[in-house]
């Protein structure tokens, strides 16, 4: 999607939603984008490049924080203990 300087309100609006759909469905079928491939579509038309880098970055991370609450923070073995 190419988009002026800063999208609308209603553009964000449209993005914002598009994002939640796609993270439900992802949710839905654990992670499997092949099911959401039209959802992903829809997102990645009406949300600006960058936006749709970001917001991928950041279910990762959402992911990986949740992941952490859940099973808790292992860290590695520390190296070089006897």
């Amino acid at each position: 999607a190419k988009m002026s300087a800063a999208p609308t309100m209603e553009e964000r609006k449209a993005c914002w939603g598009a994002r939640d759909e796609f993270w439900q469905c992802l949710d839905r079928h654990a992670d499997d984008a092949s099911k959401c491939e039209k959802l992903r579509l829809s997102f990645e038309s009406r949300c600006p490049q960058q936006w749709v880098k970001y917001f991928d970055k950041r279910r990762d991370f959402l992911k990986y924080k949740r992941k952490l609450e859940t099973e808790g923070y292992h860290p590695p073995e520390a190296a070089g203990k006897s």
